[in-house]
């Protein structure tokens, strides 16, 4: 099994993902999106998805099985639950293993099935074939809460909380699909049902939810698919949260008595006498309505929030509670959420002047990448302007960061910044707003000149002290909180509080920057974090907004806020537009043809003629055309650039291209003489294993002659000592004659018999020795049989392997055969590229007969050489012994063949002269043989003549 991972932005194949001998029925990605686990019936296994390599392995005992592993969300823990209801927990980094859960308790024990964790990842569901669901507290690692749900639900089939923007993570309703298609929706807090979704009729074979709980996507068990709107469905869950403000009615005074209970009203809350517990009451923080019914409908947001309000709120904290801060921002800026309208946008991909964004902008987080390419080819697509503004990515870093879990939001907090907070920035395009920058220099001259006289002396302009902060919106300079704080008082003013904010932040650090002198220093100051109070740089811009003149007050030169439409989203257009055509023009020559070039310069002319036309009439009007110009200027040199970068990359492709060639053409006759090194080795090896294989016959020859020669030593020393057992017998026999020989004349009978009685004997004792000399004959005659036997058995065995020899000599044959079909195959192929190129160049065949001739001139030498070497190889065979004539026929039917119309080069000369050589090894080591069995025979006879003509033998 394997796992294709693919681009969404380029729909193509990013890699291939083996290591899962089954199916993989579940995957979980990291957060970060860094680290994905896969899971299988049998292993788990954690992929890096910047390599797509494998990193770790989780593999269990069959007899166990695994449930699901998957990452808690925004935490570092892998959470893995088997099928025995044991779940652990693992760190990502390490794989520590920092808790176990408690097994839960026998009365409710149920065998888990599915899973589903909050956002915060503190609670954890689990369910399986019950009505019953275990809710387990994380943090506490114990089980607090089983919620029985109805008895129609027999088995829970898939769990998944609904994400809600206002319980930061903490969710409370948890969807339920049980056995019978009906998706119920409930309160984990409460244990109420809130809502339904399905039916008997038309069950839900399986549902999932968008990040953001507005959709829920279900497909029916009959195939079709439902998509419900969570907001129709009920309105508890997207209701917003309760004003913070609430204003206490006055009672009539009719129903006002002495005897009623005093209230005590406090800073934060209200507070009653300690009564009884019924009396107790829930209650709300009291302010006292200072303005009165003053709001109205210029105030009025919606979601209920008041702009007023808000603003008292934000003076009196400073900062908006960072629960409700994205509500509250988002009700402010008033946005419409066009889904079709950035839908539209979205679609049509990515831009192309963002394409290679992560060159310049290197982030470490890929989906943070991705999101900021949509968001900036979303503007691109929105307004033409946005794709030639190097500062669009610093400016909309920061909301992206902030939003990159809704697109949608993100998109329109910038379109919002760059239509109420960026006006007028693009008039003076592609050079920084000059006009914006003298309002900020105007407002810092009139309230610290001395600062202001300090940055002329130094040559400091407001391009260096004022616009990285706006081009970055403070992001580079503040920390996360201070930026949310920051803004939280830019959203909630004029738009012109964000340019009294930069002075502000000016006149707050006005000791380091008096300290200054140098120009790399003031950059360095405006380009990074410094030790400033942003609480002290807010209350100087309230302080700026209050105090500043009329004539100078940025708030006279920029329109009020407007938000976004509804439906579709407003055009923009203000910028120089003839310029940014003109670069879209300047691109396009580029990629198409000439015509568009003298198009482009024609139109270059007539800008010309009118920048010389307008310095007549006016004098400021000159100085922009003077700045237009230069930034033509500025364009053509850059293209000339890109031009010139082009052709060098075409050469260095060039190169490569040859390297590449070059290359192929060494890795070819590497693998040739690889080719041909493998041949040889495996001959040699051959060669070694005959050569072993002979000195092991030689050896057991050997071993069998000198076991031979000790038996007949051994029986030689036998029959000495038979031998002289006889000798000693017949001295016996001897003096008892001579004693019987001088008995006396009267026993003359008893010699007589004697006499007869030892002639008797003699006789047998002959025919006795007659027969023992026929036995030892007989066996000395079955031992020469033996040793022919033996010796005819090494004949065959010498023979079966000489067979071999001419089978393996066979297989060599085939080979080389193919060897040289492949070779003329070579040759073929080779003729028909020399064909091709002679189509093309004439010089070519010339060198193609030159070639010819030195490759004939080389065969004929091999012929030459070979018809010498076998002319040698024949007058040394002559030589030898005649016996082997057999084995010449076998050794010639080994020898490699040739074709009358193949190359004599092609047999191999080396080959040829090993094998003679091992013929005549064969040859000697036959002859040597045959001449040990002749002596041995030769031996034998003679023991056995010798032993027939001992007297002493005859004498037994």
């Amino acid at each position: 099994m394997f796992l294709t991972c693919l681009g969404t932005v380029t729909k193509e194949l990013i890699s291939w993902m083996r290591g899962h001998e089954s199916s993989v029925f579940s995957i979980s990605v990291h957060a970060s999106g860094r680290y994905a686990i896969t899971t299988s019936s049998d292993t788990a296994q954690l992929w890096d998805l910047d390599t797509f390599q494998r990193k770790r392995k989780l593999n269990i005992l069959q007899s166990v099985g695994i449930q699901k592993v998957f990452f808690l969300p925004l935490s570092n823990t892998i959470l893995s639950c088997f099928k025995d209801n044991s779940i652990f927990a693992w760190e990502c980094d390490t794989l520590f293993c920092k808790y176990q859960l408690p097994p839960p308790p026998e009365s409710s024990s149920i065998l888990y099935k599915v899973f589903a964790v909050t956002r915060d990842g503190r609670i954890l569901a689990a369910g399986g074939k019950s009505n019953h669901l275990h809710l387990w507290c994380l943090e506490a690692k114990q089980l607090f809460r089983i919620i029985q749900m109805p008895t129609k639900v027999r088995a829970i089939r898939y769990l998944e909380f609904l994400p809600d923007s206002f319980d930061a993570g903490s969710n409370q309703v948890l969807g339920v699909l049980s056995q019978d298609g009906i998706m119920r929706f409930i309160n984990v807090q409460t244990c109420k049902l809130l809502f339904e979704i399905g039916s008997l009729d038309e069950g839900i074979s399986s549902s999932v939810i968008s990040p953001h709980g507005r959709y829920i996507a279900s497909i029916m068990e009959n195939g079709s698919l439902n998509i419900y709107s969570v907001q129709a469905l009920t309105q508890e869950i997207n209701k917003p949260p309760p004003p913070l403000v609430k204003v206490i009615e006055d009672l009539p005074k009719s129903k006002l008595t002495s005897g009623d209970l005093k209230m005590k009203v406090t800073s934060g809350r209200v507070q009653r006498p300690a009564k009884s517990r019924e009396n107790q009451i829930q209650t709300r923080i009291l302010k006292q309505d200072l303005t009165g019914h003053f709001e109205n409908k210029e105030n009025e947001l919606s979601d209920g929030l008041n702009k007023k309000r808000l603003q008292i709120l934000l003076k009196g904290y400073g900062e908006y509670p960072t629960k409700y801060r994205m509500f509250i921002w988002r009700s402010l800026l008033q946005l419409p959420e066009n889904h079709t309208a950035f839908s539209s946008l979205i679609d049509k991909g990515i831009h192309v002047a963002f394409l290679n964004l992560q060159k310049k902008y290197p982030i470490k987080s890929r989906k943070l990448l991705r999101v900021l390419q949509r968001t900036l080819s979303a503007l691109a697509h929105w307004s033409a302007i946005f794709s030639d503004t190097p500062y669009l990515p610093l400016l909309a870093f920061p909301f992206v960061k902030l939003f990159q879990n809704n697109q949608l939001i993100c998109f329109e907090v910038v379109a919002t910044l760059i239509i109420n907070w960026c006006q007028h920035w693009f008039e003076y395009f592609p050079n920084p707003p000059i006009n914006i920058l003298s309002m900020i220099e105007n407002v810092l001259a009139f309230h610290d000149k001395e600062l202001l006289q300090h940055f002329r002396e130094h040559d400091i302009t407001s391009q260096v002290y004022a616009w990285p902060l706006l081009e970055t919106v403070f992001s580079e300079v503040l920390t996360r909180e201070e930026w949310l704080k920051l803004f939280d008082n830019v959203f909630s003013n004029h738009p012109s509080f964000l340019l009294l904010t930069v002075v502000a932040y000016n006149i707050c650090s006005r000791a380091p920057l008096l300290n200054c002198s140098l120009k790399d220093d003031f950059e360095y100051f405006f380009h990074h974090r410094n030790n400033l109070d942003i609480s002290a740089v807010i209350r100087e811009a309230y302080h700026l907004m209050d105090t500043t003149p009329a004539d100078i007050h940025p708030d006279n030169m920029l329109d009020v806020f407007v938000a976004l439409t509804q439906g579709q989203y407003p055009v923009f257009n203000q910028y120089p537009k003839f310029i940014v055509d003109y670069q879209t023009q300047e691109r396009e020559r580029i990629r198409n043809d000439e015509l568009d070039y003298l198009r482009e310069r024609q139109t270059v002319e007539n800008m010309q003629a009118e920048v010389d036309q307008q310095r007549v009439e006016d004098e400021a009007w000159y100085q922009k055309q003077e700045l237009l110009r230069k930034a033509e200027e500025t364009r053509r040199e850059m293209l000339l650039q890109e031009e010139e970068k082009m052709i060098q990359q075409r050469q260095r492709l060039a190169a490569v291209k040859r390297e590449l060639k070059a290359k192929e053409m060494h890795l070819q006759e590497a693998a040739r003489r690889r080719f041909l090194k493998l041949q040889q080795d495996q001959r040699e090896m051959e060669l070694r294993r005959l050569e072993d294989e002979i000195e092991r016959k030689v050896h057991m020859r050997d071993q069998e002659m000198a076991t031979a020669v000790k038996d007949l030593e051994m029986r030689h020393l036998e029959l000495e000592s038979q031998k002289r057992l006889y000798e000693k017998n017949l001295t016996r026999n001897q003096e008892t004659a001579a004693k019987e020989m001088r008995e006396d004349a009267d026993a003359y009978r008893r010699k007589v018999n004697l006499e007869e009685h030892t002639f008797h004997r003699l006789i047998e004792t002959d025919q006795t020795q007659n027969q023992k000399t026929q036995k030892l004959i007989e066996e000395n005659l079955a031992k020469a049989e033996q040793a022919c036997l033996n010796t005819d058995w090494r004949i065959q065995a010498l023979h079966k392997q000489r067979c071999d020899d001419l089978q393996r000599n066979e297989r060599y044959e085939e080979m080389a055969k193919l060897l040289r079909k492949n070779r003329r195959k070579e040759i073929e192929v080779l003729n028909a590229m020399m064909e091709k190129e002679a189509k093309k160049w004439e010089e070519a065949e010339e060198k193609d007969f030159r070639l010819k001739s030195e490759k004939k001139a080389s065969a004929l030498s091999d012929a030459s050489r070979q018809w010498f070497l076998e002319k040698e190889i024949n007058d040394a065979l002559e030589h030898t012994e005649g016996p082997r004539s057999q084995y010449e026929q076998v050794a010639s039917s080994c020898l490699p063949r040739t074709s009358p119309g193949s190359d004599v080069s092609e047999v191999d000369a080396s080959t040829w002269i090993s094998l003679n050589q091992r013929k005549i090894q064969w040859d000697t080591m036959e002859q040597d043989l045959l001449e040990r069995v002749r002596n041995l025979r030769q031996r034998l006879t003679t023991q056995a003549r010798h032993s027939c003509q001992t007297p002493h033998l005859l004498a037994i």
